[in-house]
């Protein structure tokens, strides 16, 4: 598997992008300390009106501060079991403050977006936690649809286990979320080996499912703690298969068109088109840290 960059694009005034989907000509992408969803062209990523998620009196320095904010980090879109189409948006749940999502319905017919709902995540993440290792934080970066499972992703830092990708019933969970039921939805939890850069290993940063694969991405920071901040090493894609999570991953690391590896951190993945039976490009979004962001064009070898 290989991973160059094509082009790199600066993402003025998105502080902190986290997370990337792509529906009809309209690209979404959301901030971790930022209350709104970000809209851009698919064709060409001029950026158009934003779509506010949350009211909030602390954004006015243009970033919400890393004490309280929302911390979005994971955005897929979806198909309910009545055929509704929505994005999905969630906190990461590392913090009382990351416990909550959004539903944001997508008009079948324009893909527009233009109502809000809250959604509260409390409930599942502590259901969620029991499967966690002994002394890992909740700390979840990445989410992706199939027409029948929801999938939630665990990124551990600084730890060689407990990056897990949480597997759950779509409509059970989405019935849950949205109080038509206060069943609690059934977790299998599958525990993947990632790639390492200088032994320092790699989390669960972004997913999304295109033509029956699951692509994610992988980044490495030199932290062990779910809140703060690392030195950034690296960034992977991968493909994984949910049913041979005991067998090697397939991952490269990210490269720049000279070859050389790429230092940033990648946050989220949306596959743009298929090039060939074997080769897609791809849409990334990183985060510096210090509220830049960029959006990442990549060709995938598989």
């Amino acid at each position: 598997m290989q991973a160059t960059i094509l082009r790199q694009l600066d993402l003025p005034n998105l502080p902190s992008a986290s997370g990337v989907e792509i529906v009809g000509d309209t690209v979404y992408i959301i901030g971790d300390d930022s209350p709104y969803l970000y809209r851009f062209s698919a064709a060409d990523l001029k950026p158009g009106e934003p779509l506010t998620l949350f009211e909030t009196a602390h954004f006015s320095s243009g970033r919400i501060e890393k004490a309280i904010k929302a911390d979005l980090e994971s955005l897929t879109v979806l198909t309910t079991a009545t055929g509704e189409m929505g994005l999905l948006v969630c906190g990461s749940g590392a913090t009382a403050a990351r416990e909550n999502g959004f539903w944001v319905p997508i008009s079948a017919a324009s893909h527009s977006a233009a109502t809000v709902y809250p959604i509260a995540l409390s409930g599942l993440y502590a259901h969620l936690r029991k499967s966690l290792p002994t002394g890992v934080t909740l700390n979840l970066e990445a989410v992706a649809a199939t027409a029948t499972e929801l999938l939630l992703f665990q990124r551990t830092v600084g730890s060689a286990v407990g990056n897990l990708v949480f597997q759950l019933p779509l409509a059970a969970t989405l019935d849950y979320l949205q109080n038509r039921t206060t069943m609690l939805p059934m977790v299998q939890p599958i525990r993947f080996q990632l790639p390492t850069i200088n032994g320092k290993p790699s989390g669960f940063s972004g997913a999304c499912v295109y033509d029956k694969q699951l692509f994610v991405t992988a980044s490495v920071e030199d932290t062990t703690d779910a809140v703060l901040d690392g030195e950034v090493l690296g960034s992977f894609v991968g493909l994984l298969d949910l049913k041979q999570a005991d067998k090697p991953v397939s991952f490269a690391q990210l490269q720049l068109p000279n070859n050389q590896p790429y230092r940033g951190k990648v946050e989220s993945v949306a596959v743009r088109r298929r090039i060939a039976a074997n080769r897609y490009e791809l849409l990334l979004v990183t985060d510096d840290d210090l509220g830049g962001s960029t959006a990442v064009l990549v060709e995938v070898t598989v």
